[in-house]
């Protein structure tokens, strides 16, 4: 029978290992055998736990609550900022159902031009109408993301990806109404139109800055796709609804002379003379309510005076096209004037017929 007794000593620096070691010496244990050798062996203790791990987990806590507390201030401003997008847009949405003049308070008619054109319309939806949703989505996202209050399977990953989704295009969107504004709508001013590209720019920006570089260019081609989906559908949008006919299959109206009754005021043929003088032009369609309307206000009088340009002067029937002058101006609807280089559609009262082409009230003849 063998007999063995071992006692275990803790020390510091046991002499085949570095000071800063903390191992259990133990004692040499004999063991009879024989051969009479000694066997020697070493138990390392364990220390306490790192303060190094501690420290990592900390910063990385410290870091993610930084992060969820931009993210929260970022979803509240979305919110925000939708819920005013969204009244405005809801106001534009009953101006163009109920067809009231629009409160303009920088551009005068300009809003309600804009707002009457076909560019306000996409697929025959209202554009407005459009648009208060997108600024619904986006403040209702906002406050679900800002609160953790997710509908069931959305996350807020997916959440983020749709807001992501609905401030790129409609950043995107703002961006080609820009581009109509400056190219069709020449010298007209709109407060509500920079008003909806100012909230939608910011929206952008402010899901931008809070996904971080890394992130943006992990979802930079999604963006791409949604800002090319968003120009092709608005492009299709208005080529299969042109305001302007260009063609006529199953139509046929003889050209006539419409009849304009009431009398001019010295008013109405001072600035159709001015009008004149400057090169200003008219151009329209015999069969064109808002033709006759702009004419009317001029009175018979003024309206001879006018240089007015007659787009279908042969009538409309089978394969009728629009006279070569006024193609050539890009008309995209009745009455358009064209004044001072600026391509003007819609009817104009005189205080605005007055701004652009430069006449000056003093100048209207005594009656």
């Amino acid at each position: 029978m063998v007999a063995m007794t071992a006692s275990f000593i803790c020390t510091s620096t046991p002499p085949s290992h570095s000071k800063n070691s903390n191992f259990c010496s133990p004692a040499p244990i004999s063991i009879p055998t024989q051969s009479k050798r000694r066997v020697m062996f070493f138990v390392k203790c364990l220390q306490g736990p790192s303060t190094e791990n501690t420290k990592e987990e900390t910063e990385e806590e410290s870091f993610i609550s930084t992060l969820s507390q931009s993210s929260i201030w970022t979803y509240n401003l979305c919110a925000g900022i939708g819920a005013v997008g969204f009244l405005e847009t809801g106001y534009l949405t009953y101006l163009k159902v109920t067809g009231t003049e629009a409160f303009c308070p920088i551009g005068g008619g300009s809003c309600t031009d804009i707002l009457n054109s076909d560019y306000a319309t996409v697929f025959g939806v209202p554009l407005p109408l459009i648009g208060m949703t997108a600024y619904g989505l986006v403040s209702s996202l906002g406050l679900l993301l800002s609160r953790t209050n997710f509908p069931s399977g959305l996350g807020e990953a997916n959440g983020r990806l749709i807001l992501l989704g609905i401030t790129t295009s409609m950043a995107t969107a703002s961006g080609y109404f820009l581009y109509l504004l400056s190219t069709k709508f020449t010298g007209a001013s709109c407060s509500y139109c920079f008003l909806s590209v100012a909230l939608s720019f910011t929206l952008f920006i402010a899901m931008l800055k809070d996904l971080g570089w890394q992130e943006i260019k992990n979802m930079v081609g999604l963006q791409i796709l949604v800002a090319g989906l968003v120009v092709a559908a608005l492009n299709t949008s208005y080529i299969t609804s042109q305001p302007v006919v260009a063609s006529f299959n199953d139509v046929y109206l003889p050209f006539y002379e419409t009849t304009i009754e009431k009398p001019s005021s010295p008013l109405a043929l001072s600035l159709a003379k001015h009008l004149r003088s400057v090169g200003a032009k008219m151009y329209g369609a015999f069969w064109c309510s808002h033709c006759l309307e702009q004419k009317q206000m001029f009175g018979y009088e003024a309206a001879k005076i006018l240089d007015y340009v007659e787009c279908f002067p042969e009538g409309v029937f089978k394969g009728t096209k629009m006279d070569k002058a006024c193609s050539a101006v890009g008309i995209e609807g009745f009455p358009t004037w064209v004044i001072n280089g600026q391509v003007l559609s819609g009817e104009k009262d005189f205080t605005e017929l007055a701004k652009i082409s430069g006449f000056n009230h003093e100048d209207v003849e005594p009656s």
